[in-house]
């Protein structure tokens, strides 16, 4: 259908951010609540053909819940880290089940998808790359927030957690899409699913990058002075960091297949075809992090082994300066036993011969001992 055959160019900017190093920060993720705000609705408009009705001031949840029961359309709540206190009147208004409010308010939810009677209850989890000039075994690397989502029929409450994830700029874009907009609140979530997932994908590379690093500094020759095996910390620090990556993307996998393989009353079937492409992309970036998780065990496994072959070429070598020491401090201890009758001690020559004898054996214990690797 041609309102919707560029679905995804509506809801996708066309550059995607780069999260690689040396890149700026993306708008996205630098917009947040003020503080001194009282109330935590960062946005509420309510929708009608597609089009943002305008009416001065931004309406209040209730306000705009009545225009639409007046007059049709839907209603696009977002709020940010509300408190139970000012989420409890919106929860009131819209019917929302009270087991998703307390979801909603106390966050920290595994992705998931619920339906509680004639709303659909969605949280995803949001992860942001986290710039760093160099890694280290302290290093965060990707920082993570939420995004919850109550669709019904003609209305959706977005309700975000932490610093990053914004939605306005993805607000803007479906409202320069009429068309899209006007399938309803179903395009709306559609457009959250996409925007994560995206997300998703571009954190995968930029960790990617971090990933080749590593892997790159464990192989290569250490610089001089340098240890083999001082990366464990650096690699287990990122698989921490892919832990929670993984955490975020596997169990989000199963709501966006069900959204794009079981009817839904509130889903428009022309969206639902497109949360496939959604679930495709997820699957997608699964399979990088499950690869990821797995690389980076390898990685360790190969760090830590590397460690043990340089203790053990240190014991070698410490063991075969203790058999050439052993050769003069066992000739010069047999000597320094004070005894009137030994064997060459009126020798003239017997002191430069002895320390001759020290020599000669010294260094061919020490030709045979590099011959065979130890030194």
């Amino acid at each position: 259908m041609s309102m919707i055959r560029d679905l995804r160019a509506a809801v996708r900017p066309s550059l995607r951010p780069s999260l690689r190093k040396n890149s700026a920060p993306h708008s996205a993720y630098d917009t947040t609540r003020d503080p001194s705000a009282s109330s935590a609705v960062v946005d509420c408009a309510v929708y009608r053909d597609g089009t943002r009705l305008e009416g001065g001031a931004t309406p209040t949840p209730h306000e705009a819940m009545l225009e639409v029961r007046e007059k049709g359309g839907f209603a696009w709540i977002g709020l940010h880290e509300p408190t139970e206190e000012e989420f409890a009147g919106i929860a009131r208004e819209f019917g929302l089940h009270p087991l998703a409010v307390e979801d909603a308010v106390h966050a920290h939810q595994r992705p998931k998808l619920e339906r509680y009677d004639d709303t659909l209850f969605t949280v995803f989890k949001t992860i942001h790359y986290v710039e760093h000039a160099e890694l280290t075994a302290t290093s965060e690397v990707v920082e993570t927030g939420e995004v919850m989502c109550f669709t019904g029929r003609d209305f959706v409450i977005t309700v975000r957690h932490g610093g990053q994830g914004s939605l306005r700029a993805l607000r803007h874009r479906l409202q320069d899409d009429p068309e899209l907009l006007a399938k309803g609140p179903s395009a709306v979530l559609h457009a959250i699913a996409d925007h994560v997932v995206d997300g998703y994908i571009a954190v995968a590379e930029a960790v990617q990058d971090d990933i080749d690093e590593v892997e790159i500094d464990v192989f290569s020759t250490p610089a001089k002075g340098g240890r083999r095996g001082s990366d464990a910390g650096r690699i287990y620090q990122l698989k921490r960091e892919v832990l929670e990556f993984k955490r975020a993307v596997s169990p989000l996998l199963r709501p966006m297949q069900l959204l794009s393989e079981r009817p839904m009353r509130l889903i428009d079937p022309d969206i639902q075809k497109y949360f496939r492409d959604v679930a495709d992309h997820l699957a997608r970036v699964q399979e990088e992090v499950i690869g990821f998780d797995e690389l980076l065990n390898s990685i360790l496994q190969a760090n830590l082994a590397q460690a043990t072959v340089t203790q053990n070429e240190d014991m070698r070598k410490i063991t075969s300066w203790a058999a050439i020491i052993a050769v003069p401090t066992m000739i010069c201890g047999v000597y320094g036993m004070n005894f009137d009758y030994m064997p060459e001690l009126e020798w003239k020559y017997g002191y430069p011969l002895v320390l001759g004898l020290i020599g000669a054996v010294c260094f061919s214990i020490y030709r045979i001992l590099k011959r065979n690797g130890w030194l």
